[in-house]
C-alpha cells in the first residue's frame, strides 16, 4: 500500500477503533463504505485496494461528519514542495558564502574548507560504521530520527482544532502513523540530507567561479601553529582528490612558503587553487552525495509503495471478510422466551455490526420449555452462518433442560458454530439493578454450560433493549474465533 493510502488507512482505523459508541462515525457509514469500496472495485480486487478505496470513501464522508479530524490527516501528508525548498535554500546557502577567508583572498588552510571536507569525511565514516553495525531493520541514526519524528508528527500543531471524535483518537492516530512510517521519512530524511549536503557545496563552488569572473581572488595561507613544511603536508592530503583529477601539482614548500601571510609577495592569483578546492568538493562532497542521494531515494520509493503490506490484524480481517464473504444467514432459537420488539432490535444491531451488515437473521418459534428435543426440522440452520441459542437470564438454568437443548442444538445437521446468547433485560426489567446478585446468576449460568464440557459453549450476556455492543461484539468475536 502507498503512502497516500496508508495515511488514510490508520486515519480510519485510529477512528473506528476508539469510537466504539460509534456515535460520530455509525454502523451505517462503515457498512456504507465498505459496500461503497465493493461495488467500485467489483470482485476480485486485492485486500490492500479494497481496504484503500474504503478509507477513501470514508474520509470523504468524515469531512462532513469531523472535519477538525479530516485536517489533522491532511496535516500528517508529506508536502512536495517541503524537499524542493531545502534544495533551493542549500544551493543559494552555498552561492553566497562569499569569502573563505577574508575579503578577496582565500585561506587555504581556512576552517570553513577543511571544516566542510572533515564534516563530510566523518559521515561517511559514521554511515560505514552503522552498515557494519548490526541494528534493527529500518533502524536510523539519531538526527535522521529526530527530524524524522518533526516530520511524521507534524500533526500535533493541529490537536488543538476540533475534533468531534473521542479525544483518544489523536494519539492513537499520531502514535499508529509514527510506528508504521519512521522507516520511510528516515530514508526521506536521508535523501534530503544527502542532496542538501551536495547542492550546498556546488553552491560554494559556482560562487566562487562566478564572482572570480569579476574579481580577482589571492589565494594565501597563515598559521599560528603550523609551517610551511607541515601545511605543505597537510595540503597535499587534504587536496589529493583534486590533484588527481585534473592532473595539477601543488608546488614546493618552498612555493608555499612564498604565499604565506607576511612573506613577499603574500598572495598569488587563486585560480589554480579553486580548480583544486572545486575538484576536491566535486570528488569528496559532490559525487558521493549524488550516489548516497539517489540510493536513499530509491529505499524510500521502495518504501512509500510497501508501507501496509501485512493486513492480518483483526481489524482488517474483519473488512475483508466482509468483503469476500457472501451473505450469512444466522438462525436464532429462543427457549423458553418471547423476546420483545426492541430486543430483536437490539439483536439486529449488534449481528449487523459483528458481521460487517451482512447478516440475514431468521428467528424461529421458540421453543417450550421441556420440548428442547423436538426441535422442527424448520429450526434447523442451513450451515452459511452461526446458530444462536437465546435465552433469558430471568430463567434459572438447568442441565436437563437449557443444557439438553444447547446439545440438542450443537446435534443438528448443517448447523454451523453455536453461540449461547443470555438476554439480560428480562432480569433487569423485573429485579433491582444489584450488580451481586446479577452476576450471581450470571456465573450459575456460565457453571451450567461449562458442565457441557467437550461442547466448549461459554454464554454471552448482554442486555438487548440497552446493548453494550462494543462489548458484547469482542465477545461473539473472540467465541467465534475459538469455535473456528
Amino acid at each position: 500500500m502507498n503512502e497516500p493510502d496508508a495515511l488514510l488507512t490508520t486515519a480510519v482505523r485510529a477512528a473506528e477503533s476508539v469510537d466504539g459508541d460509534r456515535r460520530i462515525w455509525t454502523d451505517d457509514d462503515r457498512s456504507w463504505s465498505g459496500q461503497a469500496a465493493a461495488e467500485a472495485l467489483g470482485e476480485g480486487a486485492s485486500a490492500d485496494v479494497f481496504v484503500a478505496r474504503r478509507a477513501r470513501f470514508a474520509i470523504e464522508r468524515m469531512r462532513t461528519r469531523d472535519p477538525g479530524f479530516v485536517r489533522v490527516v491532511d496535516g500528517l501528508r508529506w508536502r512536495g514542495w517541503v524537499g524542493a525548498v531545502l534544495m533551493v535554500a542549500s544551493f543559494a546557502a552555498g552561492g553566497l558564502i562569499d569569502r573563505i577567508g577574508s575579503g578577496q583572498s582565500i585561506n587555504l588552510l581556512a576552517p570553513p574548507v577543511l571544516g566542510l571536507l572533515a564534516w563530510n569525511l566523518l559521515v561517511y565514516l559514521l554511515l560505514l560504521a552503522g552498515a557494519l553495525r548490526p541494528v534493527r531493520r529500518h533502524q536510523a541514526g539519531p538526527l535522521r530520527r529526530a527530524i524524522a519524528g518533526f516530520f511524521v508528527a507534524g500533526g500535533r500543531r493541529l490537536r488543538h482544532r476540533h475534533v468531534a471524535l473521542p479525544a483518544a483518537v489523536l494519539p492513537r492516530l499520531l502514535g499508529e502513523w509514527t510506528q508504521l512510517a519512521m522507516p520511510l521519512y528516515a530514508a526521506r530524511v536521508a535523501r534530503l540530507l544527502h542532496w542538501a549536503a551536495a547542492l550546498f557545496a556546488a553552491g560554494i563552488i559556482a560562487g566562487l567561479y562566478l564572482r572570480g569572473i569579476a574579481f580577482e581572488y589571492r589565494a594565501g595561507w597563515e598559521s599560528t601553529f603550523l609551517g610551511a613544511e607541515a601545511a605543505h603536508r597537510l595540503l597535499t592530503v587534504v587536496l589529493a582528490p583534486g590533484v588527481w583529477l585534473t592532473g595539477a601539482a601543488l608546488p614546493n614548500v618552498d612555493g608555499l612558503a612564498a604565499i604565506r601571510s607576511g612573506a613577499f609577495p603574500a598572495t598569488e592569483n587563486a585560480a589554480p587553487w579553486l580548480h583544486l578546492l572545486a575538484a576536491t568538493m566535486l570528488m569528496v562532497i559532490i559525487l558521493p552525495r549524488t550516489v548516497l542521494a539517489v540510493a536513499s531515494g530509491l529505499i524510500e520509493r521502495h518504501r512509500s509503495t510497501r508501507l501496509l503490506t501485512h493486513l492480518d490484524d483483526p481489524y482488517f480481517q474483519r473488512l475483508l471478510h466482509a468483503y469476500h464473504a457472501k451473505p450469512v444467514c444466522l438462525t436464532v432459537i429462543p427457549y423458553s422466551y418471547h423476546p420483545a420488539p426492541a430486543a430483536m432490535d437490539g439483536l439486529q444491531r449488534l449481528l449487523a455490526r459483528v458481521f460487517s451488515g451482512k447478516a440475514e437473521v431468521q428467528c424461529t418459534q421458540a421453543v417450550r420449555y421441556g420440548e428442547e428435543e423436538l426441535l422442527a426440522a424448520a429450526t434447523r440452520p442451513d450451515g452459511r452462518g452461526p446458530c444462536i441459542a437465546l435465552f433469558s437470564l430471568v430463567a434459572t438454568p438447568e442441565r436437563e433442560t437449557q443444557g439438553a437443548f444447547v446439545r440438542a442444538v450443537c446435534a443438528l445437521e448443517n448447523t454451523g458454530p453455536v453461540l449461547a446468547l443470555v438476554d439480560e433485560a428480562p432480569w433487569r426489567a423485573r429485579f433491582d439493578p444489584d450488580p451481586q446478585r446479577l452476576e450471581q446468576r450470571r456465573s450459575a449460568w456460565r457453571a451450567e454450560l461449562a458442565d457441557l464440557g467437550e461442547l466448549g459453549i461459554t454464554p454471552v450476556f448482554i442486555d438487548l433493549a440497552q446493548p453494550d455492543l462494543r462489548t458484547a461484539e469482542d465477545e461473539i468475536e473472540r467465541r467465534l474465533e475459538g469455535s473456528a
